[in-house]
């Protein structure tokens, strides 16, 4: 939409304004821009999906009854007895109970005890900072305000209720994650934010009152950006029952606001949030504007009829107060979103005091429009506020007022033929306002007396919409760039670039699950866009540019990372395609030292830095002015020859070095554009001149006089030539002595060690004789181009010349890091780089090896080449020295030359994919670099894609009796010698129990079985636990929670039998289970033995060792990697706190969980757990299974020499069971066999586990046990 902007005087005429939207209104404070919008409604997820709701005009109250598996009814509910129809009916958020808790650095047993509407406004926020473009981690320590409406703590009544929390830190968990006042402070301290963080509980007007005074803060300078909004979840069954008994539920389960037959309202939760920020600074930072808060007002209703009953003069105040705020009169404003709870009492009243206001000099052909969101989502209560302003701006925003539900027969209490009103009982567009922008008033209202209002305006952008009309962009910002301090002092051309070719899209996930689904939502975003990519396929630009910058600057960049190089739209789709296949691994590890490599001769190629020069503003300042230099040098175009021109030779050393160390400071500055800047620099050979630049040793200048004497001195010395000798430094040097001995010319010099290979120098006949002296010997030679013998006797002539060019020159001591040529070492303190040193450095030796050699002792972790080509990259990896701590750094390079069919102005193409690896390597990146030059929209982009899993307290639990031993129960013994024990389990007792699921039931893992088999032995046998021979012989399998017939948690029997065995000094074991009405079911059988622990039991082991040929792996990816076979752990389960591991060999940290409070058992099957899916890391590192689902067989023999410590480590060795010729070889192992050992904190060897079976399962034939 592209509208002129007027403004309209105190008589309602539209008149013309000179600017736009700006901060002139007669108000009391400046406007305040609606920057960003997140919701999760029910039904609707985001705001795309909230509109589309709106507009198909659905309805998502749903009715349920207990066992129908409808909403939340069974948990609101368990007796199964709804007091009132009223209850039935209610609109819910689905997965309420879900939260990605690691995400937000939330551990599994505070997530639990963590309040829904905490965690959905933290998730919310975010999703309404990404829809505003904003980066949230660049949020920290500014003056951010946090303010939410809230008013329920019905999950405090769950916790409180559980008696859950049993230690210190449950109980802090406790009491911090169900506080209302926790909210805001939840998402400040989460985000880092330091401005004010209020919770405000005005009942149903909260969340517009958080809004309210938000914009009063804003307006007051008491915060610069402000998160407000409300939110609601509905948990507990008695606050429920209090509204129906007080008649003020809908019987029929409908909110039929303004009817006839409205009888109430039906409940709603969800959460909703905008971002605000002062109008004229979100035009000025480029932000996208929903829409324009120009006017607010709160007060109470005072001594009315009654404290729940609206009073007519109090609504009217506070409307006339909000518009006075805006400072435009009532008259002009098109729609109202009203409160409209539909009860028989409220909806007259609202209309009465609308009417008073807004039918004021309003012709009866201009109706007040009207509607309310409750119709479609019921009444959020402490979120109904923020629902109706949400719907308000997307009304103002695309022009259309959706359908105003269940309206048939207006209330007759009201005269609607004198009122200037009209409900909108069906879909129709906003009135055109001649480019005026349009206006709409928002009521909310507190069953306490608590009023608000809120005047929105549409936003009209100044230049208009760059895309379709439902596209909302920012306006467009200039992009600034940031330069290292050896060249920030050069002004960025002025004169008009060619359009970069290539974009970065950069996608982040905090695991690999993330990442691909966030590939799979912008796959489904460019679908949503056909019009605007129709005609871009030939084109990045705009939208896809767009999108690139917005996803670069304005989104978090996690340690999981891809980054898509793309041409147009069918290369985007491609490579968004392509990350469906993304492996499981870990993210990368932030490099902490970055060295940069500065390429030396051989590395040119025409046409080098071309497409940088012609694209890039940053790359062409340096290089022109380096131009400059030369021009006055040598009275010659240095850039003419680069890029394949004028008359000289990129070969002849006078025209490539000096063509280097222009491109390479071109580069540097480049690098540091996107904020990549070394700590240590080394250069190879002539390359050291641009180390030493960047590293502010001599000015760029000083450096392009140096180059350019340097390079036209060497091209005049005698010609020679160099060859590469691929064979050791000491043979190498042995057999250049040799030859000098008999050489009557200035002989052979060894020019470099570049670890591969020694690159000798000299006159060509003598390189000649070398070069076929170790062919015959079977060395590999490999002559190279170039006509001077660098580094050797060849170049002395022309030494004091170019020592003597450096004379004039201000030489300064190293702001960075260098690692010399000469000595391969640290340039010390004190040490000058003047003439002498270069001296030095073009005759002798290149000391590259042993450079890399202190890369290493210096702990670098990121090699990064500057230059033409990757040449230093391969020497650099064999260099790398295996006796040190550091491992082998990531190596990148900036540039490539062109190959094939490819441009030679390729390099702005490879300059992306640089940045691209470098992006995936886990540096951070300045993405503003990549658009320097530019004028970019920020645009709405999918938003992160959490991967939530269920965090919840169950509070009303079956639980088993508490007689006898706390895991097998009550001891019988037979006449004939059997021991019995036996005990009752349910789905949600013991408690840990229901977290252990497997394709999506309740299952008893196996290490339940071992840690009862353990406990007989400790109970029954003396001496070392002794359990042998085990094999698992049916699962134990729960009935699923919402079985029709109601068995969903009854309890079941179990049975530990122990009788006499044919083994001598052993005794049979087994365990048993029976439901009500069921015949006992066998699920183990083994033998337990009278021994001695294993001999090398309390031995000890240094653990550090185990962990040194294994890699570390996420913990939460492994455990997302689980349940995606099917396996799927809750917390309780979660004993990993670390795993390291390779392929067939896995170290995990084990843990008891602190929720449990004090472990009263000697072996307990969650610690027995743990060092059972230690296995899974073995089997596959990363813990990726590929769909496969294993599960234990069985074990030839556990041995324990004393209990399980609540911290334990647990070493695993695994190796696949041959399957015979039969098998497909792709098909994944039928079995696998392992070794354990559990070992204390101290590496004191404390049991093992022998012949460790696991097998692959299947669903139909596992769940077969739960199914009859």
């Amino acid at each position: 939409m592209t509208r002129s902007n007027n403004s309209c005087d105190s008589s309602g005429e539209s008149q013309p304004h000179s600017e736009t939207q700006k901060q002139e209104k007669s108000g009391f404070g400046p406007p305040i821009a609606i920057v960003g919008m997140g919701c999760r409604f029910p039904g609707a997820p985001s705001i795309p999906a909230f509109w589309r709701l709106l507009e198909a005009g659905q309805n998502t109250v749903m009715e349920g009854v207990p066992g129908s598996g409808i909403g939340r009814m069974d948990e609101l509910f368990p007796d199964g007895q709804i007091p009132s129809k009223a209850c039935r009916f209610c609109a819910y958020v689905d997965g309420i109970e879900e939260f990605d808790a690691g995400f937000f650095r939330i551990s599994p047993v505070e997530a639990q005890l963590l309040d829904p509407q905490q965690r959905m406004m933290l998730e919310t926020t975010w999703e309404a900072l990404e829809d505003a473009g904003m980066d949230p981690d660049r949020l920290r320590g500014t003056r951010t305000g946090v303010y939410t409406g809230i008013s329920n703590d019905e999950y405090r009544m769950l916790v409180v209720e559980s008696r859950k929390p049993a230690d210190a830190a449950s109980c802090l968990y406790a009491l911090s994650g169900t506080n209302l006042n926790g909210t805001s402070g939840r998402v400040s301290f989460v985000l880092g934010l330091m401005g004010p963080a209020k919770a405000v509980d005005a009942a149903c007007a909260s969340s517009m009152v958080s809004v309210h005074d938000a914009v009063a803060d804003l307006q007051q300078g008491k915060a610069d950006l402000a998160i407000a909004g409300g939110v609601q979840a509905i948990l507990n069954s008695r606050i429920f029952e209090l509204r129906a008994d007080a008649m003020m539920l809908s019987p029929d389960g409908q909110c039929k606001t303004f009817d006839a037959s409205a009888n109430g309202y039906v409940r709603g939760e969800g959460c909703g949030v905008v971002i605000l920020k002062r109008l004229s600074e979100a035009e000025e930072d480029g932000d996208r504007i929903w829409g324009v808060i120009r006017g607010s007002a709160v007060n109470n209703g005072g001594a009315s009829t009654g404290l729940t009953v609206p009073h007519i003069p109090a609504l009217e105040q506070v409307m006339e107060a909000a518009l006075s705020d805006a400072g435009v009169p009532a008259s002009d404003v098109d729609y109202l979103e009203a409160h409209g709870t539909g009860t028989a009492v409220g909806d007259p009243i609202e209309i009465d005091a609308v009417s008073a206001v807004y039918g004021k000099g309003r012709k009866a052909d201009r109706p007040l429009l009207i509607g309310s969101v409750k119709t479609n989502i019921g009444h959020l209560e402490s979120a109904a506020g923020i629902a109706g302003l949400i719907k308000a701006v997307l009304v103002m925003q695309r022009g259309v007022i959706p359908k105003h539900l269940h309206f048939q027969a207006p209330n007759p209490s009201l005269d609607w033929d004198r009122l200037p009103l009209k409900i909108t009982s069906s879909m129709m567009d906003l009135p055109e306002r001649g480019g005026r922008p349009r206006l709409a008033g928002v009521n909310s209202f507190g069953i306490s007396g608590t009023n608000a209002h809120i005047v929105v305006e549409e936003y009209i952008a100044p230049g208009g919409l760059p895309y379709g009309k439902n596209e909302l962009a920012g306006s467009a910002q200039a992009v600034t760039v940031s330069l290292p301090e050896t060249v920030e002092s050069l002004p960025l051309p002025e004169q008009e670039l060619k359009r970069r070719e290539t974009r970065l899209l950069p996608l982040s996930g905090k695991s690999v699950n993330a990442l691909r689904e966030l590939a799979e939502r912008y796959l489904s975003w460019l679908d949503e866009h056909p019009e605007d990519l129709a005609s871009q396929n030939a084109s990045v630009e705009p939208l896809l540019s767009d999108m690139a910058w917005t996803a670069g600057v304005g989104r978090s960049h996690f340690d999981h990372r891809a980054g898509v190089v793309f041409r147009d739209t069918g290369s985007l789709r491609e490579g968004l395609k392509a990350l469906g296949d993304v492996s499981e691994s870990p993210g990368p590890q932030t490099p902490t030292k970055i060295a940069f490599a500065y390429t030396g001769q051989g590395s040119q190629w025409t046409g080098m830095g071309k497409a940088l020069y012609e694209r890039e503003p940053v790359a062409r300042a340096v290089l022109d002015r380096c131009e400059e230099v030369f021009r006055d040098e040598r009275g010659a175009s240095l850039l003419d020859v680069m890029f394949g021109g004028g008359e000289g030779d990129l070969g002849d050393t006078a025209w490539e070095q000096p063509a280097l160390y222009a491109l390479e400071c071109a580069l540097t500055a480049l690098w540091s554009s996107v904020g990549v800047r070394p700590s240590i620099v080394l250069g190879h050979s002539v390359g050291e001149l641009a180390a030493a630049q960047a590293a502010g040793v001599f000015s760029l200048e000083d450096g392009m006089r140096f180059a350019a004497a340097r390079g036209t001195l060497l091209s005049e010395t005698e010609p020679g030539t160099m060859a590469a000798v691929f064979a050791t430094p000491a043979r190498v040097a042995s057999t250049v002595e040799e030859l000098n001995e008999s050489s009557d010319s200035v002989g052979l010099s060894i020019s470099a060690d570049n670890s591969t290979h020694q690159v000798v120098s000299g006159p060509i006949a003598e390189i000649e004789a070398i070069s076929k002296r170790f062919e015959s010997e079977g060395v590999r030679v490999r002559r190279l181009n170039t006509a001077r013998a660098f580094h050797s006797a060849l170049v002395e002539p022309a030494l004091d010349m170019l020592e003597a060019s450096l004379d004039n020159v201000a030489v300064e001591p190293p702001s960075l890091t260098v690692v010399s040529n000469l000595t391969g070492q640290v340039v010390e303190p004190g040490q000058a780089l003047d003439g002498a040193y270069w001296r030095q450095h073009a005759r002798k030796k290149v000391a590259f090896a042993r450079g890399v050699q202190t890369l290493a002792e210096l702990g670098v972790d990121l090699v990064l080449e500057i230059g033409p080509r990757p040449i230093l990259a391969t020497m650099t990896r064999s260099a790398w020295p295996d006796s040190v701590q550091t491992p082998a750094p990531m190596v990148l390079s900036s540039l490539r030359p062109p190959s094939g069919e490819s441009s030679a102005s390729a390099d702005g193409a490879d300059f992306t994919q640089a940045v691209t690896e470098a992006y995936q390597a886990g540096l951070p990146i300045r993405f503003e670099g990549l658009f320097a030059g530019e004028a970019r929209h920020r645009i709405s982009l999918p938003s992160y894609p959490f991967q939530r899993e269920r965090h919840w307290l169950d509070s009303k639990r079956k639980q088993r009796s508490g007689v006898g031993h706390p895991l097998l129960g009550v001891r019988h013994e037979s006449a004939t010698g059997e021991v019995t024990f036996e005990t009752e389990v349910f789905q949600s007792d013991p408690e840990w129990l229901s977290d252990h699921r497997v394709f999506g039931r309740v299952i008893a893992p196996g290490a339940l079985y071992g840690a009862m088999a353990a406990s007989v032995s400790l109970t029954e046998e003396s001496g070392a636990v002794v359990v042998e021979d085990m094999q698992l012989l049916n699962a134990l399998v729960f009935p699923k929670e919402d079985s029709e017939d109601g068995t969903g948690d009854e309890g079941r029997k179990v049975q530990v039998v122990l009788d006499s065995s044919e083994r001598p000094n052993s005794r049979r074991v087994q365990i048993f289970s029976k439901g009500s009405g069921e015949d006992w079911t066998a699920h183990v059988e083994g033998h337990i033995s009278q021994g001695a622990p294993m001999p090398e039991a309390g031995s000890r082991i240094d653990l550090e060792s185990l962990k040194t040929p294994l890699s570390p792996i996420d913990v939460a990816d492994y455990y997302r990697a689980r349940a995606g076979t099917g396996i799927n752990l809750g917390p309780f389960f979660r004993t990993l706190g670390k795993v390291w591991s390779r392929p067939g060999e896995a170290l995990g940290e084990i843990s008891f969980p602190e929720a449990l409070g004090r472990n009263e058992l000697d072996v307990h099957p969650l610690l027995l757990d743990g060092c059972f899916q230690v296995v899974a890391a073995a089997r596959n590192p990363g813990g990726i299974e590929e769909e496969t689902t294993y599960l234990p067989f069985g074990w030839e023999r556990l041995w324990l020499a004393d209990r399980l410590p609540d911290r334990l480590f647990c070493h695993v060795r695994m190796s696949e069971v041959s399957q015979g010729t039969e098998v497909e070889p792709d098909e994944p192992p039928e079995v696998w066999n392992g070794e354990l050992r559990i070992y204390d904190p101290n590496g004191v060897l404390l049991g093992g586990l022998s012949g460790y079976m696991v097998k692959r399962a299947t669903r139909a034939a596992l769940l077969s046990a739960g199914e009859g």
